[in-house]
Order: structure tokens, then C-alpha cells, then sequence
């Protein structure tokens, strides 16, 4: 980084199904809290950074800038930024950016969804706009048909089981059991995944991220410290459609972002504890675990065994991730930065990583943050 970035505040509000809130409702109560928990006054913000994919389809609302700063009393230049399930990690970036530039020195970033005001088909099919109108969408797939092709195609490669393959939910669902904001606390066993109904074959139910509402928010600045600083912000890009690609069980993106952040924070891989990965679908977070490097091609799933079995020292998708946690999509990368800072603190650990997507991996962000008092 070309300045220090501190993470001062942070809020959220619980993910789920809150059908007596409305999208202002959920960025007023994530802002709150992040207000909150800086000890900053609302202005001393000078800019704001909204994150939202989907608020046109589902809520019938654009100008999500104005709407941010609106909430704030001095009406602080605001801006939005999308990139699919990634827009998250672009909101980051984007903020970071006008930090180091010094076009800014305390900025709020926001993200933001208000998924079930639409029905089921209208959302999958806006979903559908992370993929290509012309190269995928015609044949009629939606995101949980690509995700099975992609694990179908990786079961032949590697040689997964479908049993293996349950163990990703079952400790991502033990994760959230403990967190106050996730959507879904229950435990599940592999076994009740693979027992859960069919949605994509291979894919069954409890292997997907669900519909959520929600919103996250925190605060960074170059000017107010804490002991969380950004040491690497960095976002890929890949082609957007998979039929593109010479492989669908490798995410490019994610590779080139992941050497780009170590290279950044000029730190080893292995000094990395904990992450927050996107596990939109739970192939994904197999795959995941090869492209950030923790495994080997082929081996990513015995990350997830060792966690369940309580063999390894990585603590991976402590929110309970996507799946558990909820995925209202643009609030997710912030989330995912968020919770990273928590567990930094809370444990004295020095570093942490957020990986955060869009579509297929067609865009990025990695994030990797570090516990200065460590």
C-alpha cells in the first residue's frame, strides 16, 4: 500500500429474510453501527463508497449514492460501484484507492441488499446478469447450473466424492451456529447435506448460498488509526463467461489477485491464518482453497476434512461464509473484511485474508489485512 489504511469502525446488520425493513432501513442500521463503533462523528466522513448489484430489479431504486449520503448530515460526496457477488471487494478497492490518492482520508463503504422483495425467479435470473447475456445465458443456465457443470467437471478431473464434497457446508454451518448476524445457526452433518434436495446435480441444496437481505459497513482512514491496517488490496478480472476459459476448475482471477496481494503486503502465504472465502456454492470453496495456495490441485477438499476433524491451524469462514452466514451480494465482501478484523482482534493473530468474487470468478478481490498489536 502506498499509505496506511485503517479499518476504524465497522457494522452490520444480522443476514436474512427481513421483510419489514426496507433497503434504507438496512443501510441506516449498518451505518449506525459503524458510526458507532469508530468513535467517529457522521462528519467526519468525506466520501462514501456503496456497494449493490441488484437494488434496480428488486427495489425498484438506482441512485444509491445520493441515498447513502443522504443518511449522513452533511451529504458527503458518494458514489456506487458493482461488480456482481464481487462488488463487495470493489467498494474496498475503489475506497482504498482514493485513500492512497489523497482525494480522501476517512471514507465509509457500504454494501447493501434487499434480495427477497423480489421473487425467486426474478432474483436468479438478475443473478444471471454476472454471467454473459450472449455466451451462457441463452442455453438457460442460471448460477446453480453453471456451479454443477463446474463440479460435475471437477469430480472427473480429481475424483471428488459427493460425500467429501458435504463436509464443505457441514463446517461452515458448525461456524455460524456461534454468530449472532448469520442467517442460518443449525448445524448440519455431511450426511444431512447429501441428503438435502437436488437443485443442480451434482449440487443439492445445503450445498448453495442462499437469498438474503442485509448490509455491512465500515469505515477506513488514513488519518485515524487502529490496529487493523489493509496491507494489500488488489482486484482481477477474468472473461466473463466460463465457455471462454481453458478450464472451468481453476478460477484465474483469484490466482493472479492472490500472488498480487502477497506480493503487496510482502508477506508468505503461510503466515496467513485466517480467511473469509467465497463460498457462493460449495465446489467453490474446494477450489478456493487451491487458487489462494493452501492446497494442491485436486486437494482442496482436505483442507475442509482436516478443519472437521479439528487437524489444521487455518481458521476458514468463521461467519459461517456465504452459505451459512447469508449472501446478500454486495454486502459480502465488506462482511467478509469485517469479520477478518474481528477475529484478528479477538485472538491477537496478525494477518487475515478476504476473498471475495463476482460470477464465476470473472472479477476478484482480495484483501489482506493485518493486527498491528499482534
Amino acid at each position: 500500500m502506498e499509505k496506511n489504511i485503517y479499518l476504524v469502525g465497522s457494522g452490520l446488520t444480522p443476514f436474512g429474510e427481513w421483510w419489514g425493513e426496507s433497503l434504507r432501513d438496512l443501510m441506516e442500521e449498518a451505518i449506525a453501527a459503524a458510526l458507532k463503533s469508530s468513535h467517529l462523528n457522521a462528519t467526519e466522513i468525506d466520501m462514501v463508497i456503496v456497494a449493490n448489484m441488484l437494488a434496480e430489479v428488486t427495489n425498484n431504486q438506482s441512485g444509491l449514492g445520493a441515498l447513502a449520503s443522504s443518511l449522513l448530515p452533511h451529504h458527503p460526496p458518494a458514489l456506487r460501484v458493482e461488480s456482481a457477488c464481487g462488488s463487495g471487494a470493489l467498494a474496498l478497492h475503489t475506497a482504498c484507492a482514493f485513500l492512497e490518492s489523497k482525494r480522501a482520508k476517512t471514507v465509509l463503504v457500504l454494501g447493501v441488499e434487499k434480495m427477497t422483495d423480489a421473487s425467486v425467479d426474478a432474483v436468479s435470473q438478475a443473478l444471471m446478469g454476472a454471467a454473459d447475456s450472449e455466451l451462457d445465458a441463452p442455453s438457460g443456465l442460471t448460477f446453480p447450473g453453471i456451479f454443477g457443470l463446474i463440479t460435475r467437471r471437477y469430480m472427473h478431473e480429481f475424483g471428488l466424492t459427493r460425500e467429501q464434497l458435504s463436509v464443505v457446508s457441514a463446517v461452515h454451518h458448525r461456524n455460524a451456529h456461534e454468530n449472532p448476524f448469520a442467517q442460518f445457526r443449525q448445524k448440519l452433518t455431511p450426511e444431512d447435506v447429501t441428503a438435502s434436495p437436488l437443485v443442480s446435480d451434482p449440487l443439492r441444496l445445503f450445498d448453495c448460498s442462499p437469498i438474503s437481505d442485509g448490509a455491512a459497513a465500515c469505515i477506513l482512514s488514513t488519518i485515524h488509526k487502529s490496529p487493523l491496517r489493509i496491507a494489500a488490496s488488489q482486484m482481477t478480472s477474468d472473461t466473463l463467461s466460463i465457455t471462454e476459459r481453458p478450464t472451468i476448475v481453476s478460477f484465474k482471477a483469484t490466482r493472479e489477485a492472490m500472488s498480487r496481494a502477497l506480493k503487496e503486503s510482502d508477506i508468505d502465504r503461510s503466515d496467513i491464518k485466517v480467511v473469509e472465502t467465497h463460498d457462493c456454492f460449495s465446489i467453490a470453496s474446494v477450489i478456493n482453497m487451491e487458487d489462494l495456495g493452501f492446497a494442491k490441485q485436486g486437494e482442496g477438499i482436505r483442507i475442509y476434512e482436516d478443519i472437521y476433524a479439528g487437524r489444521t491451524p487455518l481458521f476458514l469462514n468463521n461467519s459461517g461464509g456465504l452459505k451459512a452466514c447469508g449472501h446478500p451480494v454486495a454486502a459480502t465482501g465488506i462482511k467478509q473484511l469485517i469479520e477478518v478484523g474481528k477475529y484478528l482482534k479477538d485472538t491477537s493473530t496478525q494477518w487475515g485474508l478476504a476473498h471475495n468474487f463476482g460470477g464465476a470468478a470473472a472479477s476478484c478481490g482480495i484483501h489482506i489485512m493485518e493486527n498491528t498489536n499482534a
